[in-house]
């Protein structure tokens, strides 16, 4: 392996120093439980996508440290030479389970979980958080834009404007899971699979001599998908004019139709209403507008209330960046650790702030769902070894508020996480992107409108199994 692409190194720093220290203390064997999740949705949204699994299983599958992190680290004069002993002969052991790309996740439920040696387990935390938290960031974005399209295709437009090579190159990836028909970044396309879409730039346009010359080049290019860029210098008055000339001049004696125009700048929206009269008016109602510039939900929703004829759209840096809300806010907390006779031992971490407690044992997630519509109901986080019986009433009750109770019936049950790693084999395929995308798209209609507002959403119930609920409150009752 190419040292720089050995990412064993990307670790916080206290990560070495921690298991360094376990190691040194005789603790480094020790069976720890820790748990992803996140406490906050993005623009305050109903719900995020879960993404960045497959690159999970990619950077755990490489774990090895070769001889230059291991100078590295002697370097620092602060590890033991045992400790750095047992990185160079490092075998990484641990169970991993993970919620599947493309699924509806919420607040505070685990969505990866790692069992194993506290020496390792400890380690992987920033590069776990690191590929969850981004991918999930832009694929819940995606998510969102792809919502307010309506139906209409959403392209992914941003590589350039991403911050760096991965975060273009998988962050198309994870618009692609969020719904996205394709992406601009070519190679996200050879690499994942995400179609490579596109079509011109103003510079092809200002290159020839004339816009009409520019035009009826691209169109003998690329006469079988010809989309050509009309607002290079006035959409109205010469862009959309000389495209209907290319169209008839050029197109359509080669037998060709075209695919679409579109505009970069400007009202959209009176743009776009006009675009489409003319060119049914020119004989032309199949060819498609694409709008793009800088665009986002809220603005595709608007323009699309108020009547906007646009077929398509290309969304940039508000997509690929999440730029309205930039961060997703995944945490790592131990959560459990086993003693010399494999009991599990829980563990909480208490803070002034609710929003900050954990919730301790090893566990699972369970997703409801109606037999009636296919709704989702709710999701109940059990400890790992509680089974629901959908064949039987359900008690569910808010942990907070625990008065506030419901019994579902006529429901039916799915675990949502899923080992991907056991012993520190990789136990787990994972799907063909499209499969994930599809995935997505079922699993979000099956959340109620509501759930999906942009603005306000109806908190999706996540509760906690009276037995989970009575281990943790057993726990703060003991350590306050």
């Amino acid at each position: 392996m190419d040292i720089k692409n050995n990412l064993t190194l990307l670790t916080d720093f206290y990560e070495f120093t921690m298991s360094n220290g376990f190691f040194n203390e005789g603790y480094g064997n020790k069976i720890a439980y820790f748990d992803m999740f996140f406490r906050e949705i993005p623009d305050d949204g109903g719900f995020a996508i879960m993404a960045g699994v497959e690159q999970l299983i990619d950077y755990l599958k490489n774990l090895k440290f070769e001889d230059a992190d291991i100078e590295y680290l002697r370097s620092k004069d602060i590890f033991s030479e045992e400790y750095l002993d047992y990185l160079k002969n490092f075998k990484f052991k641990c169970d991993v389970w993970a919620i599947p790309e493309g699924t509806p996740i919420f607040p505070h439920e685990p969505i990866v979980i790692v069992r194993g040696p506290v020496v390792q387990a400890q380690f992987v935390e920033t590069m776990l958080l690191l590929t969850i938290n981004h991918q999930s960031l832009i694929a819940t974005k995606a998510n969102r834009i792809v919502r307010a399209a309506d139906g209409r295709p959403v392209m992914e437009f941003g590589s350039r404007r991403a911050q760096g090579p991965d975060a273009a190159i998988l962050g198309a990836r994870a618009t692609y899971i969020g719904g996205c028909v394709g992406t601009a970044c070519a190679i996200a396309d050879r690499d994942y699979k995400v179609p490579a879409l596109g079509t011109m730039a103003h510079s092809w346009v200002q290159l020839f001599d004339s816009e009409y010359e520019a035009f009826a080049a691209y169109a003998r290019q690329y006469p079988n998908g010809c989309t050509l860029l009309i607002d290079t210098y006035n959409v109205l008055k010469s862009g959309l004019p000389n495209a209907i000339k290319v169209f008839d001049n050029v197109l359509k004696p080669m037998g060709y139709r075209p695919k679409g125009v579109r505009i970069d700048s400007g009202d959209i929206t009176y743009l776009s209403k006009k675009c489409r009269k003319i060119l049914d008016d020119a004989g032309y109602p199949d060819c498609g507008i694409v709008a793009s510039n800088s665009l986002d939900e809220y603005i595709i929703r608007d323009t699309l209330m108020q009547g906007a004829k646009i077929d398509s759209f290309g969304v940039g840096e508000r997509m690929i960046t999440s730029k309205a809300s930039p961060v997703f806010g995944g945490v790592y907390k131990l959560a459990a650790v086993e003693d010399e006779n494999g009991k599990i031992i829980p563990k909480i971490k208490i803070s002034e702030n609710v929003q900050k407690i954990t919730t301790p044992g090893f566990k699972q997630v369970y997703r409801l769902y109606s037999h009636e519509n296919g709704a989702a109901i709710a999701d109940v986080i059990t400890l790992n070894d509680e089974v629901i019986d959908d064949t039987k009433p359900y008690e569910l009750f808010d942990p907070e508020h625990t008065w506030k109770k419901k019994t579902v019936t006529d429901f039916y049950v799915r675990p949502l996480l899923k080992q991907i790693f056991k012993n520190g084999e990789c136990v787990y395929e994972t799907p063909d992107i499209n499969v994930l995308r599809e995935y997505c798209k079922l699993e979000v209609e099956k959340l109620w409108e509501e759930v999906k507002r942009f603005e306000n959403p109806h908190e999706y119930y996540v509760d906690l199994s009276a037995a989970l609920w009575k281990m943790k409150y057993e726990l703060l009752e003991k350590l306050q």
